[in-house]
């Protein structure tokens, strides 16, 4: 196998009707590390929209059980990409996250604004940043929106967007009106930061901190309240994924598929798990339901809003007619 087949092959595929298969192949041969890393990064920057990581804070789910909410994030969202949308282990995935999303109350722009950083954050990666091997296709991206659009109208997210360029633009006037400073936001994001250090040997973590860091933009750090890092932490991290694109680029193919749930990050479930049992069952809701601003005092958030698009600590409601749940 040669290192451009898998490239081939999805551009033999069709755009739409093939979403699910081309971003499989995308997730789990050609890019499995760097679609990881920019998923992460698109949930974490939705901590720094005030209603989710104010929302995240109260439920001390992310603060207090930190790994555990990273592995069902991973898990739900692996067996939904690995086994479909259709009857199954996928469809059990989906119905798990419907069901944490419907103890809150939460907008639908606040749901197509999470959805849109998973279509946008990886191009952003692989692309603009440049740290993929190679670049990915405008089919490729393409493909990647159709799935994304098909996971939204399961979740009964309303108007979502049939373009790419539509997804960028919703993102960037998204962050632009709410990026905020919040204590919540703030003390989820030291929590996600501290459980990625901890992913790393004893004696690398003094680097990690500030190496992460240097990939987020100015507002997101502005929003956290964290100083802008230095030049050099700018370079070096900018250098080093650059420098490992081009050494991946030099390797062999991945034959065999990576699943999120191979990741050794992932460690809650060492005697395997069932995707209708993981994750939360809020007893009630933390935020009543119908909460606007002027009722939340000076937090200045909206309504409640998901602190990620799947994550058990983020329940949110489907409501459309492509919810799983309807009969």
């Amino acid at each position: 196998m040669k290192r451009f087949d898998w490239r081939d092959r999805i551009h033999e595929m069709d755009a739409e009707s093939d979403c699910e298969q081309i971003v499989r192949i995308l997730s789990t041969h050609e890019f499995p590390w760097d679609i990881e890393q920019a998923l992460g990064l698109a949930l974490y920057r939705t901590y720094a929209v005030p209603s989710v990581g104010e929302l995240l804070a109260r439920t001390q789910e992310f603060t207090e059980r930190t790994q555990h909410r990273y592995d069902d994030t991973a898990l739900i969202l692996n067996d939904i990409l690995e086994h479909g949308f259709g009857p199954g282990r996928g469809r059990d995935a989906l119905r798990r996250m419907n069901q944490m999303h419907r103890s809150y109350d939460i907008s639908n722009d606040d749901y197509l604004y999470v959805l849109s950083t998973f279509v946008v954050m990886p191009v952003r990666w692989l692309n603009d940043y440049g740290y993929g091997w190679r670049r990915v296709s405008d089919h490729e991206i393409a493909a990647s929106t159709n799935y994304y659009r098909k996971l939204g109208k399961h979740m009964g997210i309303k108007h979502i967007p049939e373009t790419y360029a539509a997804f960028h633009q919703l993102l960037e006037d998204y962050e632009r009106e709410y990026f905020a400073y919040t204590d919540g936001g703030r003390a989820v994001s030291d929590a996600t930061l501290g459980l990625m250090v901890d992913f790393y040997p004893a004696w690398q973590r003094p680097l990690v901190r500030p190496f992460t860091k240097a990939l987020l933009e100015d507002s997101l750090l502005e929003a956290f309240g964290y100083p802008q890092p230095s030049g050099f932490w700018r370079a070096s991290a900018n250098g080093a994924l650059k420098l490992r694109a081009k050494v991946v680029r030099r390797m062999p193919p991945r034959k065999e598929p990576r699943w999120a749930r191979m990741s050794p990050n992932v460690k809650m479930y060492p005697d395997g798990y069932d995707p209708s049992r993981i994750g939360t069952f809020p007893q009630g809701c933390p935020v009543p339901h119908g909460m606007r601003t002027q009722e939340l005092g000076t937090t200045g958030t909206r309504v409640p809003a998901p602190g990620q698009a799947l994550p058990p600590q983020v329940p949110a409601e489907p409501t459309g007619e492509n919810d799983p749940q309807r009969p």
